[in-house]
């Protein structure tokens, strides 16, 4: 039986997660494979801390470059994260014939067209299935599973820790500081957590998978991102009595000569499954022309979550070994050669139906006046609703208004912020009727 070398590098969370499963599932693995998945050095500043796993004749090192420069090792897992190290390591590995794989999605965002240039150049595998929504098979789905289909759009929950927040404030009621806190007690988010909230880790994801399903090269700095912080619970309270939950979306729409692109808080209707997909759970609905709707749920984080999907990547990989092959499947779904610089709609464009709320003086005339400045600038009223008066003699109006370009929205709530009546910024929430198939 073929032994197959594998060097990790990181021996954290997910690098740990990884050595478990190769260690404690060898043999399952071996009759899956019909090789040796031998786990030969894993490399870590930290030499010294117990991670409770038996390494056996694993060696542990300090020195990522003793498994990069080994030539006995045929598969190197990058579980360090970030784009500093973890960028060096990845491109020195390839350069030096590595197969490699890696759950880096920020890596990938920003540097996945360099990277796929260098491993198609020294004719190697990158794998990274762990990159987006942990154990779901997003990857292998879109890059395999659906080759004979058009991808029409994608709809995602794509951060368990917006997630999280989003399900604390609509089911208990809690404010949004006090549901990061929650979050960061129980481990769901991290003490600086930025990257969540504010949407960026979710744009990461979106610009790999907008890179599978179209066939385009992978783009971040075009989606538009917003984040969760201006969520309140009377927004939510609003959403469900308008039969809506509001998601924090990765929304991804092919057109004919561009695609759509953005993330940023979203009402969905109750009757869409992705509003069901409560705490740290992630999910993704495809649309697409030959299968309709495929729906895939599953954590999106978490040691052996993520360690699942490294390894289904390294058994792809042993795979090829075994059978004298490698590069099989394009690392992007597409022969390098076919991958276009399609462009991203420029969110001034987007044209959708929008909840839009204003907290108010209840002085005489200032709905009239907000009414008017929407209907300059093209914008048609669905409906409005307003609450009862407030100890500080303020109400909230709220609007729900038909599909109107974002540019128009944008330039009226300009001139609605500036009416002496209106108290604060108006909060914009965009509504997606997500194709039921």
């Amino acid at each position: 039986m073929k032994t197959i070398n594998i060097g990790i590098l990181g021996y954290g969370v997910v690098g740990a997660g990884v050595a478990k499963l190769l260690k404690t599932k060898q043999k399952l693995l071996e009759s899956r494979i019909n090789a040796v998945l031998n786990l030969k050095t894993i490399a870590d500043i930290d030499t010294t801390t117990d991670r409770g796993i038996d390494l056996g004749t694993t060696d542990l090192v300090p020195d990522a470059d003793k498994i990069i420069s080994d030539p006995d090792i045929d598969i190197i897992v990058e579980t360090i994260g970030g784009e500093t190290f973890a960028k060096q390591f990845i491109f020195k590995a390839l350069e030096n014939k590595k197969h490699v794989v890696t759950a880096n999605k920020a890596l990938l965002a920003g540097f996945g067209n360099d990277l796929v240039k260098t491993a198609r150049k020294n004719r190697v595998d990158l794998a990274f299935e762990a990159s987006c929504g942990g154990c779901m098979p997003i990857i292998k789905t879109l890059r395999e599973t659906l080759v004979a289909n058009d991808i029409k759009s994608m709809s995602a929950i794509l951060n368990g820790t917006c997630n999280y927040i989003l399900t604390k404030i609509s089911k208990e009621g809690l404010g949004f500081e006090e549901a990061l806190k929650q979050a960061q007690e129980l481990g769901f988010a991290e003490a600086e957590p930025s990257l969540d909230i504010d949407g960026f880790d979710t744009a990461h994801k979106l610009a790999i998978l907008n890179s599978l399903a179209h066939g385009m090269e992978i783009n971040l700095k075009d989606i538009h991102v917003e984040g969760i912080r201006n969520i309140t619970p009377v927004d939510i309270e609003f959403a469900k009595s308008f039969g809506y939950t509001i998601k924090l979306l990765a929304i991804g729409k092919k057109h004919k000569n561009h695609v759509e692109a953005r993330v940023h808080p979203t009402m969905i209707p109750e009757t869409n499954p992705l509003s069901h997909v409560d705490k740290s759970m992630n999910a993704i609905a495809i649309n697409a022309d030959a299968t309709g709707q495929t729906m895939l749920y599953g954590h999106g984080a978490g040691m052996m979550p993520t360690a699942s999907a490294v390894l289904s990547d390294i058994a792809d990989i042993a795979r090829n070994i075994i059978s004298g092959t490698n590069r099989r499947v394009p690392i992007l779904g597409y022969p390098e050669e076919n991958i276009k610089a399609i462009p991203i709609l420029p969110m001034a464009q987007l044209y959708i139906r929008y909840y839009l709320r204003f907290e108010a003086q209840d002085n005489p005339g200032v709905l009239s006046k907000i009414s008017g400045i929407l209907g300059e600038n093209n914008i048609s009223i669905e409906s409005v609703h307003q609450k009862g008066k407030k100890h500080n003699g303020k109400v909230p109006v709220v609007m729900i208004v038909h599909k109107a370009k974002e540019e128009w929205v944008q330039k009226a709530l300009k001139e609605i912020s500036k009416i002496d009546s209106v108290v604060g910024n108006p909060v914009i929430i965009r509504i997606e009727e997500i194709d039921q198939g």
